[in-house]
């Protein structure tokens, strides 16, 4: 089964999440498929995990043989629902 994480390390991690994290990814590397979606790049997840040691064994198991997008440009949701005073200058 897929485990899907959504908007990952938009906050820092405190202690307990950085545990249960790391057991998560222990748990299903190499055994099953996880999907992660974040605003921050992965460079940045390392700061954002917190504990240097425990950052270096989830991100392994986490970046070993991924398959990575990165997405570039404007937001898609910005694109289809532009902002109120938008959307009211047209209409005039």
């Amino acid at each position: 089964m897929c485990l899907v994480i959504d908007d990952w390390a938009t906050a820092p991690l405190n202690e307990n999440e950085r545990r249960e994290i790391w057991e998560i990814c222990e748990d299903r590397y190499q055994a099953r498929s996880t999907i992660l979606t974040s605003q921050f790049p992965v460079p940045r997840w390392h700061e954002q995990i917190g504990d240097p040691t425990i950052a270096d064994g989830i991100l392994d198991r986490l970046v070993h043989n991924a398959h990575r997008i990165e997405m570039r440009g404007e937001s898609m949701r910005k694109k289809r629902n532009p902002p109120r005073e938008e959307n009211d200058e047209k209409k005039e």
